[in-house]
């Protein structure tokens, strides 16, 4: 017995040992950033690592914009909308499940088949012509969650496809789809046991572990504006998760003297009635962090608390208070 504790002792030394001398060699290594563009946006990733990954982190963001990209017009995202009937894989059923949990949690605030409304409103700010009640009641029929999901292939019963009440509903994982892009890279770091990252896809982050300075990343939040300024309004340090924000920075109308964000909720097919102007969240996972900070887009200040409070999350709000000025809530 004394014999296999002293074995044991050893083994275990040596890991201790093992392990201290991988670590003392990671802090010794560069950090590598690469830049490009996905999704329709730009991606910048830096972590600390022996090789260069830019292949392989182009590769898994690849594989993502396959499916749910709408600027590819071989995505499954873009078959499914132009009334094909793809097979899905397991990463589209994955985020798929992920948008109804948050639509249920959020009372149908955040919705993946809004695109229709959006593209009306959005024309209608820019050419002044807003659409009218008759054409929101009409694209209505087109909106909504419960009007869509997964059918299994009889035969083959590991085949699945997408099922809508409408034909003419649209999907758009836009609000997600970015963020499921940050944890699919995150995954590949770990992959590499990479212990120091950040990467950032079109303006939402997961960090892990410091920088190159040996603290932990700090994140910027910008101040809403209506100049096309870079002003931020606070840093933030993210200790080994995700981040993500969706705004209206310099995009608002005015109601009664008062600043209003361009969002549309997807219930009513109308602008929101709130002064909400930007919602930060932080979450174990960018794809959720990405879909609640959206629905908080929706949901407006008072609803936003509620949510934050119920579930437990993290977040920072900027608002506008009774006087026009900026005001800030947050859970952190």
């Amino acid at each position: 017995m004394k014999k296999k504790s002293i074995l044991q002792l050893a083994f275990l030394l040596f890991l201790v040992a093992g392990t201290i001398l991988i670590i003392r060699q990671q802090q010794h290594l560069p950090y590598i950033t690469n830049k490009g563009r996905v999704f329709g946006t730009y991606y910048t990733i830096t972590y600390q690592h022996a090789e260069d990954l830019q292949k392989d982190i182009e590769k898994a963001l690849k594989e993502v914009d396959n499916e749910f990209s709408m600027f590819n017009d071989s995505s499954t995202v873009a078959r499914i909308n132009r009334g094909e009937n793809p097979a899905l894989s397991p990463t589209f059923l994955k985020v798929f499940d992920l948008a109804k949990q948050v639509n249920k949690a959020t009372f149908g605030a955040f919705d993946i088949t809004v695109a229709p409304l959006v593209n009306a409103w959005g024309f209608g700010f820019r050419s002044e012509q807003l659409p009218d009640s008759a054409q929101i009641d009409s694209l209505l029929q087109f909106v909504g969650m419960e009007k869509i999901g997964i059918s299994v292939d009889k035969k083959d019963k590991k085949v699945s496809h997408i099922t809508k009440s409408n034909a003419g509903i649209m999907l758009d994982f836009s609000a997600i789809a970015k963020g499921y892009g940050c944890d699919v890279v995150s995954r590949l770091m770990r992959k590499h046991s990479i212990r120091n990252y950040m990467i950032e896809v079109g303006g939402e982050v997961v960090c892990h572990g410091k920088n190159p300075n040996g603290e932990y990343w700090h994140i910027g939040i910008s101040k809403p504006s209506e100049e096309n300024t870079q002003e931020l309004q606070t840093v933030v340090d993210v200790k080994d998760e995700a981040l993500a924000t969706s705004g209206n920075y310099r995009r608002f109308y005015y109601q009664n003297g008062q600043r209003r964000a361009h969002t549309i909720d997807p219930r009513t097919g109308y602008p929101v009635n709130h002064t909400l102007l930007s919602a930060t969240v932080l979450a174990h996972d960018c794809a959720t962090a990405d879909a609640y900070a959206t629905a908080f887009m929706v949901l407006g200040i008072d609803k936003a608390k509620e949510i934050i409070l119920a579930n437990n999350l993290k977040a920072y709000l900027i608002y506008t208070d009774g006087d026009d000025a900026y005001a800030i809530w947050e859970n952190l």
